[in-house]
């Protein structure tokens, strides 16, 4: 296993929302042409089951359908990255398997859950490194602590970076004091990307690598401005962009989820559609809420 990956991770990636029709099922086609637009903007790669893309209320089997899928649409020059997160290693380590044999080169995976409290952090440990042995494709670690009431310190993370098979983490913790700690535990070592679309330019300021951003479901242009101006020395361009994806990000995303993306895809006229259960779509007052940020940060 290497960390050649390494090299073509950065920049922005739209962790995708997952298409379904009205019935609940996975809807292929408006998947796969959502994929289609997506990459005719200059963004770096795909995350798929990420929490916008309802990773968690997905099937095994429809995982390893729609990773395939993907892969049909996305060309080899663009990182396709999978969520594999599951409550048990043994779960984890065979959706890693199962989406990596249908194309996904890297895979994102969050801490263990449920039994949360009563997992040490040695126990944990041997989680993602069971994981990292076993995973055909290299691994990035997932900090969402608002979904699993887990955090990760940075000396685990550091850690767990030793391992050849572990090549960075996404942290969607919005705590910027702990990014600089693990930036600082990482020693450049690793990729780290920014949950957290208000945050993108802070945290390139702090050295991410990129940022995987609910916001570049529906912005990815700005996403992408941000990131090209920051590095080609224009922090007041990149800082005035920013201004408008803070919006976009807090009254969109932070505030609806994976609804709130759908509802502005669909607003967009692309295809959005309801979530699955027990996630609802938003009422038609929210759907104008969103619609009116948009419009009023020229996406819409």
């Amino acid at each position: 296993m290497t960390k050649g990956i390494s090299d073509r991770l950065h920049g922005i990636f739209p962790p995708v929302v997952t298409n379904f029709d009205s019935a609940g099922e996975i809807a292929p086609i408006p998947f796969r042409d959502n994929l289609r637009r997506w990459i005719e903007t200059p963004i770096d790669g795909i995350v798929l089951f990420g929490s916008n893309g309802e990773g968690a209320l997905l099937d095994e089997d429809e995982k390893s359908r729609l990773t395939a899928f993907a892969r049909d649409v996305v060309p080899a020059g663009y990182v396709l990255v999978g969520g594999a997160s599951g409550e048990s290693t043994r779960s984890t380590i065979r959706q890693a398997k199962q989406i990596a044999a249908e194309g996904a080169d890297v895979v994102l995976v969050h801490p263990p859950a449920y039994f949360g409290p009563y997992i040490s952090v040695a126990a944990m440990m041997d989680h993602f490194r069971a994981l990292a042995d076993a995973s055909p494709v290299p691994v990035l670690l997932y900090h969402i602590p608002k979904y699993t009431k887990v955090t990760l310190e940075a000396g685990f993370v550091a850690e767990l970076m030793r391992h050849p098979n572990v090549v960075g983490l996404k942290d969607s913790s919005g705590d910027m004091k702990r990014f600089a700690d693990y930036t600082n535990a990482c020693g450049g070592e690793c990729r780290l990307f920014v949950g957290n679309g208000a945050l993108l330019y802070t945290a390139l300021e702090l050295g991410a690598a990129g940022g995987i951003l609910g916001v570049a479901n529906i912005a990815p242009a700005l996403c992408a401005e941000v990131v090209r101006h920051f590095r080609e020395g224009r922090p007041q361009e990149a800082g005035r962009i920013q201004g408008r994806l803070t919006p976009l990000h807090r009254d969109i995303v932070a505030a609806h989820g994976a609804a709130g993306c759908k509802a502005a895809l669909d607003a967009m006229g692309w295809a959005g559609g309801p979530p699955r259960a027990p996630l609802k779509a938003l009422g038609e007052r929210e759907r104008q809420q969103v619609a009116r940020v948009m419009q009023e940060e020229g996406v819409l």
